[in-house]
This record gives C-alpha cells, structure tokens and sequence, in this order.
C-alpha cells in the first residue's frame, strides 16, 4: 500500500509541479528548444491526452471531465481491491501509474478554471475555444471562484512536452499526399499523460503474467 501510494503521490507531484510552473510562467503558444526534437511548449488541452477529443466543443469538454470522474472513482476501487487481495505487482504498479494519471489530468480540468485568472476558453457564441494573452496567474484564495477564468469541470489541461522530430515536406511526387507538410510527433503532452501511457504499455507487456489473475 505505502508503495503504491508514493508512486502515485510522487506521480500527482511531479505533474501539478510542471503544469503550475509553465503556466504561470510562459505564455500560452510559446516555449524554448531543449534540442532540435524536444521543446518545452505551452499549450491548453480541453480534450483527451493527446489532444483527442470524443465530442468536440462544450459538451464534449463537460461529458469528458464527468467521465474522468467516474473512471478515476472506478479504478480506485478496482485498484484498492486488488491491492488488499495481494495481487501481482505486475498488474499492481501499471494500475497506479494509470490512475495517477488520470487524477493529474482531472485535476486540470475541475480546478484550473477557478485556480487561475486566464486560460483558454469555450465560446458559445463562435462555437470555438479561444485561446488568451498573458501569463497566468494563481488566484488568492479569496478570489478561488469571483475570478476565476471558468467553472468547476471547464478548466484545460495544460500540456507542455514536444517531440517534433520530423518535420519536412513531402517530395511532390508522391502521389495525394506530395508537398504537404509532415510532422511527427505532433502532439503535445505532459507527466499524466507519460504515465497513463506507461501504464498501459506494461499492462499489454505483462498481459501473460496477469491474464490468470482473479480480480473477484
């Protein structure tokens, strides 16, 4: 129990550490070079890692933050359940890195629209989310929900790491696709979403060893 509740902790740390320093020093659509295929690079996330989306718009940003919530609830007593039947740590500590993911980036999403007094928002009006000048700055707790940017579950995850590794033009004689600009890898991403994908790479690696394994 006490290891796993320093994975997910040092986890949930390291994340909150990263994103409340980048946000409230950079701007939003800015950063700086680390080498030529890695950048520190500010940017807001309403939809999933990644820069996914179920849903496009409000609706989807709002039905996302409720479905992280329940699934964060779920697989904390799935993990709480596993953890007191002893089971291998192979499922164990995959789990933890899953879930502590997942609690990284929905504390973006329910709190960072009140904790911060900018950020990137929906508009109804233009139907799209409009993006802000500045740098952020933490609200007091005094002015937590008066000056807030937007309301519990509207805020967006902030992502920060870049990997632009390739970035050309396509030869124009390939066929369809000849003289489009090819990027990889595009999106850009933060701790939570390293570990979530961690935790799901060990979990499809160490299937053999969990598959025998009585969850109930």
């Amino acid at each position: 129990m006490i290891k796993n509740c320093i994975i997910i902790f040092s986890i949930l740390l390291l994340d909150q550490l990263f994103k409340i320093y980048v946000k409230t020093h950079f701007e939003l659509g800015y950063g700086f070079p680390i080498s030529s295929f890695f950048w520190i690079f500010f940017v807001e996330n309403p939809g999933m890692a990644y820069g996914f989306y179920i849903i496009p718009g409000y609706v989807g940003k709002i039905v996302l933050s409720i479905f992280r919530c329940c699934l964060i609830i779920f697989m904390f007593f799935f993990h709480i359940n596993n953890i007191k039947k002893r089971l291998t740590n192979y499922l164990i500590i995959p789990t933890s890195l899953i879930l502590s993911g997942s609690i990284g980036n929905c504390i973006d999403s329910i709190l960072y629209g009140i904790l911060f007094n900018i950020g990137t928002i929906y508009s109804k009006k233009d139907q799209k989310w409009l993006s802000y000048s500045g740098i952020s700055k933490i609200n007091s707790f005094y002015d937590l929900y008066r000056k807030g940017y937007a309301s519990f579950f509207e805020g967006c995850v902030v992502d920060m790491f870049y990997f632009p590794m390739i970035d050309c033009f396509l030869p124009k004689w390939i066929p369809v696709f000849g003289g489009v600009r090819f990027q990889f890898f595009k999106p850009v991403f933060n701790v939570s979403d390293i570990s979530i994908f961690l935790g799901i790479i060990f979990l499809l690696l160490f299937r053999r060893k969990i598959k025998n394994v009585k969850f109930f």
